[in-house]
C-alpha cells in the first residue's frame, strides 16, 4: 500500500510498506482523509522528543470499514468512521483508574507508534466510533476537536462563565468551540488578525491582538476589572501562561493544552494570592469522541470552516512544508489518502 513516511527530519516520502492483516477483534480500516497536527509537524522538523524513524505520521482521521467482526456496536462494512488514536497500556495505576488518557505508557499512532497516513490501517474494533452521517472531512477533525472538548470539560467551563482562549490555532479555536456549547461567553486573544478573524466567524464575543495591545489591560477592560472565570492556554508558550494567570480572575481556573518546551519562571505565590485552579489536559476520553461526533452531526457547528486546504497524498511533503513555514494563514490542513 501507498504510505507517506518521514524518514527523518525534513525528509518525507510517499512510499510502499506492506498492507495490515487485520487481528483478532480488529478491523481494516481504508484511510480517507488524515489532518496533519501540530505534532506531525513536530515530528516532520525533528522537534518532537517522542518520535522515532521512520514514522508513518498522522493520529487525525476519517476512514471506510473493509472488514470488521461481529460486533455489537452495530459497525459493518462500508460505514465511515473515525477512531481514537491514544493506546493505553490497560496495567498503569492512570489506566487502571480510568485515566486512559494519560496512560504512562502512551502510545499515539503517529509520534510513538506508526500512524494513519497511508492507504489502510487495522484498528481494535472498541476503538472505532461511529460517524452518523458526517462525512469524511468532518470526521478527520473530531480528534483535534476533542482534545479542546477534553480540556474544556477539565476546567469545568459553565454557563455564564467569561473564558479568555489564548491562542487561536486549531486547537484554540475547537476551545473556543468547546466553550460557546457550554454557554460560556469567549473571547480569544493572539498575534495574528487573520486567526483572530477566524475567531470572530467561529462566534468569539471579542479578540485581543496581544501584539498591539496589552492583554492583562484588556482583559481587566473587557470584565470590568474582575479577570477571567476561565483561562485557556493554547499556544505552549511561557508568556502565554503567564499571560492567564495575570488574567484569571481569583479563585479562576487555568488550564494548559499547549505543549511547552521551555522553562516558565514565576512567582508561585500568586498562585495562591489568587487561589488559582490550574490544569493540565492531554489527549481525550472516549465520551469526548462520541460527544464531539454528536454535536458536528446536531449541525451546530460547522468544523469545515476550519479547513484552510486538501493536498493529495502523493503531494504530502508539500502540505508539511507549508505548516513547518506556516505565518498564520494556515489552519487545519487534510491529506486526502482515498477517495471517499
Amino acid at each position: 500500500m501507498k504510505t507517506v513516511l518521514i524518514n527523518k527530519p525534513f525528509e518525507i516520502a510517499v512510499t510502499d510498506t506492506p498492507k495490515p492483516v487485520a487481528k483478532e477483534g480488529e478491523a481494516l480500516l481504508k484511510i480517507l482523509y488524515g489532518g496533519i497536527c501540530g505534532a506531525d509537524v513536530a515530528s516532520y522538523t525533528g522537534n518532537q522528543p517522542f518520535t522515532t524513524y521512520p514514522r508513518i505520521p498522522g493520529h487525525e482521521f476519517s476512514a471506510e470499514i473493509v472488514s470488521i467482526p461481529e460486533n455489537d456496536r452495530g459497525l459493518k462494512p462500508g460505514d465511515v468512521v473515525t477512531a481514537n488514536p491514544y493506546f493505553n497500556c490497560g496495567e498503569c495505576y492512570s489506566c487502571r483508574r480510568g485515566y486512559v488518557n494519560c496512560c504512562t505508557d502512551n502510545r499515539t499512532m503517529g509520534v510513538q507508534r506508526d500512524g494513519s497516513f497511508c492507504e489502510y490501517v487495522s484498528m481494535p474494533v472498541e476503538r472505532i466510533y461511529e460517524g452518523k452521517g458526517l462525512s469524511a472531512k468532518e470526521l478527520a477533525l473530531v480528534e483535534p476537536f476533542t482534545i479542546s472538548w477534553h480540556a474544556v470539560n477539565r476546567a469545568t467551563v459553565k454557563e455564564g462563565d467569561r473564558v479568555l482562549v489564548v491562542g487561536a490555532g486549531p486547537i484554540g479555536l475547537f476551545a473556543l468551540i468547546s466553550a460557546l456549547q457550554k454557554g460560556a461567553k469567549v473571547y480569544v486573544a493572539d498575534i495574528l488578525d487573520g486567526r483572530l478573524k477566524k475567531a470572530l466567524d467561529f462566534g468569539a464575543a471579542g479578540v485581543i491582538n496581544s501584539k498591539e495591545k496589552d492583554i492583562v489591560e484588556e482583559a481587566m477592560r473587557i470584565t470590568g476589572g474582575d479577570g477571567f472565570d476561565v483561562c485557556i492556554e493554547a499556544c505552549g508558550q511561557s508568556v502565554t501562561f503567564l499571560n492567564c494567570i495575570d488574567c484569571a480572575a481569583f479563585a479562576g481556573n487555568i488550564i494548559l493544552i499547549g505543549n511547552g518546551k521551555k522553562e516558565t519562571t514565576f512567582l508561585h505565590s500568586i498562585l495562591l494570592k489568587k487561589e488559582l485552579n490550574v490544569f493540565g489536559s492531554r489527549n481525550s476520553y472516549p465520551k469526548d469522541f462520541k460527544a464531539v461526533i454528536d454535536v458536528i452531526a446536531s449541525g451546530k457547528v460547522d468544523v469545515l470552516k476550519m479547513v484552510s486546504d486538501v493536498y493529495p497524498m502523493d503531494r504530502a511533503d508539500e502540505a508539511f512544508k507549508a505548516l513547518a513555514n506556516n505565518k498564520g494563514d494556515l489552519c487545519k490542513v487534510l491529506v486526502k489518502i482515498a477517495e471517499d
